[in-house]
């Protein structure tokens, strides 16, 4: 479990596409305080750790998670926004956020506003209707307040140190995100029946 705080924007530093996909990351975290097996969300994908060194770790992605997520798009260089998963009395700052994603959506528009930044994105239909508007929902694993929601489009603003701290500031209109709906959202629409 993650919540949606960003606490290091990594880097690809290689891939290796031979069955699975490994990707080796660099990272400011400590990686002696990284255990082989820990999850850590990339981007709002909940992955494992299989090998470490200094400044560095790798992880290995299916097929399936390739092409559910962007992960498949990634190569060497790609900022990537780094969560470690959530220990018993840690803040939850954002929402609860699995590290599961829901599908991949699109950025439509950039607008300033303010110091900050208004995002306009287009989720699948399939799940728009899980997207309301004050509640949460998970941008490439950053735990964000929608602001209003127009069909399958809704908006955020970005701070400014929203966009220095996580990979948001680099974002071009037209770029594809992983989204993960709000838990929540899920369940009470399943419990409505619309599910």
């Amino acid at each position: 479990m993650f919540t949606g705080i960003i606490t290091d924007v990594g880097r690809v530093r290689a891939v290796e596409r031979q069955g699975d996909t490994r990707f080796t990351i660099e990272t400011a975290f400590d990686t002696e305080t990284i255990a082989i097996g820990a999850s850590i969300a990339h981007n709002g994908v909940c992955l494992t750790v299989i090998e470490k060194g200094p400044g560095a770790y790798v992880i290995q992605a299916s097929g399936e998670t390739l092409s559910k997520t962007t992960l498949g798009g990634w190569e060497p260089g790609t900022p990537v926004n780094l969560e470690r998963a959530l220990k018993v009395g840690d803040e939850l700052g954002g929402h609860i956020v699995s590290g599961h994603v829901d599908g991949v959506g699109r950025l439509v528009s950039i607008r300033p506003e303010g110091e900050s930044l208004r995002l306009t994105f287009e989720a699948p239909a399939a799940l728009a209707k899980y997207i309301a508007s004050k509640g949460s929902v998970a941008i490439d694993g950053v735990s964000l307040t929608v602001n209003e929601v127009d069909g399958a489009r809704f908006g955020v603003n970005i701070i400014p140190h929203t966009q220095s701290a996580t990979t948001f500031g680099g974002l071009k209109e037209g770029d594809a995100v992983n989204l993960e709906i709000d838990m929540l959202a899920r369940y009470v629409a399943r419990l409505a029946g619309q599910e």
